[in-house]
């Protein structure tokens, strides 16, 4: 796989020479208009073309989720997805999550919680229990479990980030409703 990229960094992004094509759409609650690799993944749009560098590129095959995003309120792997597939889609990052510099409950909860350790799987998790949150606002933990069965830490392990969830849920319950 490596070789592909003459022997450097595998996750390197190589332009392909090809026109670039019009995209649009919202990430973050902006409208976004760019001319585009078609051949970019949308990982790389987001990180290269828009400098949000929440998402990170940990397995580039989609088994890991430290590229987790939300894509029209579902999970993707945006490693796995062209940017020229999100056309017309509303885009929420890990940027995205918190307000005015605020951070949200959920990443406070995980700050509380020590749901994270290294940091790299973190903006994937916070995605993944976001979306998690706006389908269940009171989960159970094998519903969490699920949840985030997609995203992978080799640091924390996942009991504190599950408590993260908890207390997080019981925050946005008590405080936002």
């Amino acid at each position: 796989m490596c070789n592909q990229n003459g022997g450097n960094n595998c996750f390197e992004y190589v332009d392909s020479q090809m026109p670039r094509v019009p995209l649009q759409l919202v990430v973050n609650g902006e409208k976004v208009i760019e001319f585009v690799d078609p051949a970019m993944t949308l990982l790389n749009f987001l990180r290269i073309q828009l400098k949000l560098f929440g998402a990170k590129e940990g397995c580039g095959e989609g088994e890991c989720g430290a590229c987790t995003i939300i894509m029209d309120g579902h999970t993707v792997n945006s490693c796995l997805v062209l940017a020229v597939e999100a056309q017309d889609s509303e885009i929420t990052t890990v940027e995205g999550l918190s307000k005015n510099g605020e951070l949200s409950i959920l990443q406070q909860e995980f700050i509380n919680n020590d749901a994270l350790q290294c940091g790299f799987c973190t903006p994937g998790m916070l995605m993944s229990a976001r979306n998690l949150l706006d389908r269940h606002p009171e989960p159970t933990v094998e519903q969490i479990k699920e949840g985030i069965a997609g995203n992978f830490c080799r640091c924390t392990g996942y009991q504190s980030i599950i408590d993260a969830v908890i207390s997080a849920a019981k925050r946005e319950r008590e405080e936002l409703i």
